[in-house]
């Protein structure tokens, strides 16, 4: 049976207005998510991938950030046509559409206890009652693994571990009950342990809610066990598509083949290196007419350096694309 889509993006781009001068940080990207997909969006700092989602959720600061066009299509409905602040946008967020932020300390509010802040979103979004909303929130934070559930709701955030406010946001998203969950870094600054475990309690809510993940990450290794499908971001575009498979053992974008050179391997010798992308990101703010990363990479020829910047196309099936001018790539070792 064919996947149903869930969200779908189409041509979105969002700038940033300062001193005069327009950052592209999301310029004109595509992507999809099918109910009950965990989708990876993986690219390096500053390449556009939160912004992207801020995007989708309308939660950019305004100004400087600013959504010029495209679309973002939610069980039928076009989001960006509501405005930010709006009655029918805020219907969505958190009820249907959930984002856990990569700094837990930053989104929860330290002088407020954790069930107090767990309570507010379960009533704005069910209309219940306060104690039915505290009820909910333990259980909620049992759901993700959380010792002692109602003792822990009159903790503060500084009372918790890292890896314990991570959960607690992924708690929120469980108890609104959300169709999907944006997940931005989510294991940024947690231990590897830790990682293992809350990358794992997300694929258990996938799996037991039915809600699809979009999981933002730099890393290609920690989503190539979790994700689908992955979509490869650089400056602002997105560079090549596919199923996990092909972009793990058929890269076809250099940016690809680099960020999976970066990724330590568990065979290799202690005495061998990482290989890591030479160069740096351009500017946003002044992105060049030809390939976007034609100055790092390694397999650039003179077509790369004169033609205009090259657009995503069809590798070898529908589900596998790529955005460069060569067909082929060295394998990846």
């Amino acid at each position: 049976m064919e996947a149903k889509t869930l969200l779908e993006v189409t041509d979105l781009r969002t700038s940033f207005f300062m001193d005069m001068k327009e950052i592209k940080s999301v310029g004109g990207i595509s992507y999809h998510v099918n109910e009950r997909e965990i989708v990876a969006i993986v690219g390096e700092s500053g390449c556009g991938k939160s912004v992207s989602q801020l995007s989708v959720m309308q939660l950019l600061q305004t100004p400087p950030g600013r959504i010029l066009g495209g679309k973002v299509v939610f069980e039928g409905r076009d989001l960006l046509e509501y405005k930010a602040n709006s009655k029918e946008i805020r219907s969505v967020r958190g009820a249907k559409i959930a984002m856990i932020f990569q700094e837990p300390m930053t989104s929860l509010n330290p002088v407020y206890t954790v069930g107090s802040q767990i309570s507010e979103v379960i009533r704005r979004h069910k209309k219940c009652s306060r104690r039915d909303a505290w009820r909910l929130g333990v259980e909620a934070l049992d759901s993700v693994g959380i010792p002692d559930p109602e003792l822990r709701m009159k903790n503060y955030p500084f009372e918790m571990s890292g890896g314990m406010r991570q959960r607690v946001l992924i708690a929120i998203a469980v108890a609104c009950r959300s169709r999907l969950i944006i997940a931005d870094e989510p294991t940024t600054a947690l231990d590897v342990t830790t990682q293992a475990q809350v990358m794992e309690l997300l694929l258990h809510i996938v799996d037991t809610t039915g809600a699809s993940l979009v999981i933002v990450t730099h890393n290609l290794g920690l989503v190539s066990r979790y994700a689908h499908r992955i979509y490869v971001m650089y400056a602002g575009k997105i560079v090549e598509s596919g199923t996990t498979e092909d972009l793990l053992i058929r890269p076809k974008h250099p940016y690809t083949t680099g960020l999976l050179r970066c990724v330590p391997k568990l065979e290799e010798s202690r005495r061998e290196t990482l290989v890591p992308i030479g160069g740096a990101p351009p500017d946003l703010g002044e992105l060049p007419d030809n390939c976007a990363f034609y100055p790092r990479c390694p397999y650039a020829t003179d077509e790369c350096k004169s033609s205009p910047a090259p657009v995503l196309r069809p590798v070898d099936d529908q589900m596998h694309f790529t955005a460069c001018h060569l067909k082929d790539l060295p394998e990846v070792i």
